[in-house]
């Protein structure tokens, strides 16, 4: 496992990473560093009190848009029109609910205040956007957010839900717009059986190491 430089902007390739995907340690959680990070396959994930954890795993989990998995109790659901969908109204509340859900569910507190606060600056950068799911009452039961830093990438992160089946109403929204926008990939970077029940599924990493060398090419040709 890789120190990480703090004085430095750089990543060792990502074909170094461990069996588990862990690629490096430290280094910060500076706004240019997320960049280069996401640029380059690489998401921090890390508990509070720990060293920053840089991974690239292998395979990767990801969703091809066009490959989403509604299902019939989904489709139900959405016809309904019980909830109403925005992005970007309310990305402070979907990531304090992401964190708060994790530590409902039992899961290792990585969004804690610091990721909190990295992933805000993204925000305000116009690289990370949220996805809100809100009641009848108008209250925000469900969402996700995500970084996008190339144009047709998108790099998912986290969702809650506080009503049954609303973080699943934010993942299919996304992929809708995703697939109306041309993105080309929604990266879900870790297997779990939720995710695959929508249609998400492991590739290898090379597979996506060249998805984004393409999009970096075609943005400095665009550049």
């Amino acid at each position: 496992m890789f120190k990480i430089p703090d004085d430095k902007l750089k990543f060792p390739p990502v074909s170094l990473a461990n069996s588990q995907g862990l690629l490096g340690y430290g280094g910060g959680l500076g706004i240019d560093r997320l960049i280069l990070a996401y640029k380059n396959g690489i998401f921090p994930w890390n508990s509070k009190n720990e060293d920053i954890l840089w991974w690239a795993p292998d395979p990767r989990m990801v969703l091809f848009p066009e490959e989403i998995k509604i299902s019939k109790s989904m489709r139900s659901l959405i016809r309904k029109n019980k909830y109403r969908i925005t992005e970007d109204q309310a990305f402070g509340d979907v990531i304090y609910q992401c964190s708060v859900s994790n530590n409902r569910e039992g899961q290792d507190a990585w969004l804690y205040d610091e990721m909190i606060e990295a992933y805000t600056r993204l925000y305000k950068q116009g690289l990370a956007h949220s996805v809100e799911v809100w009641n009848r009452d108008n209250q925000l039961v469900g969402g996700l957010y995500f970084v996008q830093v190339y144009p047709h990438v998108i790099s998912g992160e986290s969702m809650f839900h506080l009503e049954s089946n609303t973080s699943k109403l934010a993942f299919i929204h996304l992929a809708k717009i995703s697939e109306e926008r041309d993105i080309e990939i929604i990266d879900c970077q870790i297997y779990t059986p939720h995710l695959a029940s929508l249609g998400a599924r492991l590739i290898p990493r090379e597979h996506f190491m060249d998805i984004l060398y393409n999009q970096n090419k075609k943005a400095n040709h665009e550049s």
